[in-house]
């Protein structure tokens, strides 16, 4: 190796390990910062609180079953009236849709021609009257007259006779003569009820029919305090509320005036109280129903004939029950749950049967006690088995029913 090999060669490494400290450099911060990041411990988690619910143990008191119907309101009372008497109208004397009273005067006939026949007819009753005191006259001048034989017996019974027939013709005018004034009086058509009467269907001037030929509808009449409310019952409930009258569970409809609650349409809650006042004797064979009729006071007649309204029949005996608010049932595919908390504040769900809604509050048949902790709200929040935080429901205002 010549001398000028030898020089370059301290040379070159010399720049190898310039360069190599250069190269390494980064590398070696890198690692001492992964070093030094790997001396740390990661700060612990805080523990995530149990979810809040509001729970409240289910309300006990008496409640009612009620069966619910769609029924039709109808007048206790509901008259056409018609024309008794032909002739032509004078006058028309109430006002459309306005109250009337039994008796007060609706329309005017024309009873000019019925008082003509009524003159003619007092006419044949006095001519007649007069006839048969003639006869009664003979026939005592035969009597006296056949106690010494002036006349015969044949005579006396001729007089007799006349005098008999001369009684009936009285009669047959006087019958003329009541019949006659009936018609004056009919021309005067009164109201045959009290209630609320219809538009007039004739007006003054034209002519109606009496009953001979067919009489014409003057307007209508119906009373409106009580009414009637019609409703059809389905066979099931028929079945169900016989089978507890035989118990002696629940009394009979046909025997008691059983409670009745109606809601009018567009009402939440029932607004009129009646009682039952009549059960058909069959079924409709149609419908599979059983009609049914109830009376409702309406002293305000806000209730027409014609309306719809809910009506709630009572269903049961008064019995001592469970209740828990409607919002705290939750549906588990075909069952019906709730949500209870038990002593360690782990929820648990249970199966229960619902009953009827009363005032708000869903009757609980079986699945609960009356002291299980019920979650009331927070269902959302609530997981089986999970831990959460109860807190009491707020206390019912004192007005609400116990």
């Amino acid at each position: 190796m010549s001398a000028s090999g030898k020089s370059e060669r301290p040379a070159r490494t010399e720049n190898f390990t310039i360069h190599s400290r250069f190269n390494f450099g980064p590398l070696i911060m890198l690692l001492a910062l992964a070093l030094a990041g790997c001396g740390d411990k990661s700060a612990p988690q805080a523990a995530v609180a149990p979810p809040s619910v509001t729970i409240a143990q289910p309300t006990k008191r008496t409640v009612t079953d009620w069966d619910e119907f769609t029924g039709r309101f109808e007048a206790v009372e509901e008259v056409q009236v018609r024309a008794r008497v032909g002739g032509f109208v004078t006058s028309v004397e109430f006002r459309d849709g306005a109250f009337v009273k039994t008796g007060d005067l609706l329309y005017v006939i024309d009873a000019r021609p019925f008082e003509a026949v009524a003159e003619q007819a007092d006419g044949q009753l006095a001519d007649a009257r007069a006839k048969a005191e003639l006869a009664r006259r003979e026939l005592d001048r035969a009597l006296t007259l056949n106690q010494t034989q002036a006349v015969s017996d044949s005579i006396v019974d001729q007089r007799r006779q006349a005098l008999q027939a001369a009684k009936a013709a009285q009669l047959q005018a006087e019958g003329a003569l009541k019949a006659a004034q009936l018609n004056i009086e009919f021309t005067h058509v009164a109201a045959p009820i009290g209630g609320r009467v219809s538009r007039h269907l004739v007006s003054a001037g034209n002519l109606v029919q009496g009953s001979e030929g067919g009489s014409t509808l003057l307007t209508s009449i119906v009373s409106l305090d009580p009414i009637y409310v019609y409703f059809d019952m389905d066979e099931a409930t028929y079945i169900k509320n016989n089978r507890l009258y035989f118990e002696g569970k629940r009394p009979s409809s046909r025997e008691n005036p059983n409670p009745v609650q109606v809601a009018l349409t567009g009402e939440t809650k029932p607004s009129h109280d009646g009682k039952m006042d009549f059960v058909d004797n069959r079924l409709d064979v149609a419908t599979a129903t059983l009609r049914g009729r109830a009376v409702i006071p309406n002293k305000d007649f806000s209730i027409l004939p014609g309306q719809f309204g809910r009506v709630r029949l009572i269903g049961s005996a008064p019995y001592e029950a469970l209740l828990v608010p409607d919002t705290a049932i939750a549906t588990d595919q075909s069952r019906k749950i709730v949500f209870v908390v038990k002593d360690d504040d782990t929820v648990e769900a249970k199966a229960v049967t619902l009953g009827p809604l009363d005032e708000g509050l869903r009757v609980i048949r079986e699945g609960l006690k009356p002291e299980d902790r019920v979650i009331v709200d927070g269902l959302q929040r609530a997981r089986v088995g999970a831990e959460v935080s109860p807190h009491a429901a707020s206390a019912p205002s004192s007005g609400s029913k116990t």
